[in-house]
């Protein structure tokens, strides 16, 4: 937790001129300002809620590991029961996926108490049991994640936002520690799982993925997961032909959405 701490403590130490630099959400209703970003979907699961995920190869959607778990039980959710709607947008899809298998990072604790290695295992790998073959859904590539004070932008489904993506285009990295990076992109119930892209020269790629939004001195930051070596490790998994759906244990701890933790006085709410 202290390291946490040490973590949110950078985050405000960026002057606010900084946080006032960022792009306002743009709402990506238009075939026209959809097309670039039509690898990014929803996730609906079970009927009950909705991630975002995006596509990183045709067969193969990146997500957020929490989204696979049931806040109820505290248990896996069957990812049979999950469905990769590439693009999404106003009813229609580009493409409709079911889930074939799904791996999640093998250190992540579902509702464990809010540290910086339960964001940075929050990392999901869910193989469709199609590839999607479409020239106009092109699946992003992803990169070492980024510094401090670097730019980024953020492509998500939210509760008040659901029906079409929302596209942030510019967000700023506030700081970065531990496999966590903290960011200053707006994020909500529904973003779990969105990409984080960095953008060089018009190519956009993943750098993370949310995990989460928190509050520090009252104001909003998102919590993103590092790539890199947990996303070796899953690909590295269904590789090795894991992923068949198994329940998880009933032991499995759990802290209250919202809660606010003694340590670090950062509000945490999961989206």
């Amino acid at each position: 937790m202290r390291r946490l701490m040490a973590l949110f403590l950078m985050a405000v130490a960026i002057s606010s001129p900084v946080l006032a630099q960022d792009g306002a959400l743009k709402r990506l209703d238009s075939g026209v300002d959809a097309a670039a970003w039509e690898a990014v979907g929803r996730l609906d699961i079970g009927g009950t809620g909705f991630c975002t995920g995006t596509l990183i190869a045709p067969r193969l959607v990146l997500t957020a590991a929490h989204c696979l778990f049931d806040s109820s039980t505290r248990e896996r959710i069957d990812h049979g029961e999950v469905t990769f709607l590439a693009g999404w947008r106003n009813g229609r899809a580009g493409a409709y996926r079911k889930i074939r298998r799904a791996v999640v990072h093998p250190d992540y604790v579902f509702d464990g108490q809010v540290s910086s290695e339960r964001v940075r295992n929050d990392l999901a790998l869910l193989e469709l049991e199609r590839p999607i073959q479409n020239t106009t859904i092109q699946p992003f590539g992803t990169t070492a994640r980024p510094r401090a004070g670097d730019s980024v932008g953020v492509v998500s489904y939210a509760r008040d936002r659901s029906e079409a993506p929302s596209l942030q285009e510019v967000c700023t990295v506030l700081a970065q520690q531990e496999g966590v990076l903290v960011t200053s992109c707006s994020v909500d119930f529904g973003s779990s799982g969105a990409p984080i892209f960095s953008i060089e020269n018009g190519v956009a790629q993943i750098v993370s993925v949310v995990s989460a939004k928190a509050e520090v001195n009252g104001d909003a930051v998102s919590l993103g997961t590092a790539l890199g070596a947990p996303l070796a490790l899953l690909q590295a998994e269904l590789v090795a032909g894991k992923g068949v759906f198994l329940e998880a244990s009933p032991t499995s701890r759990r802290i209250i959405v919202g809660q606010t933790t003694n340590q670090t006085g950062a509000k945490f709410v999961r989206p």
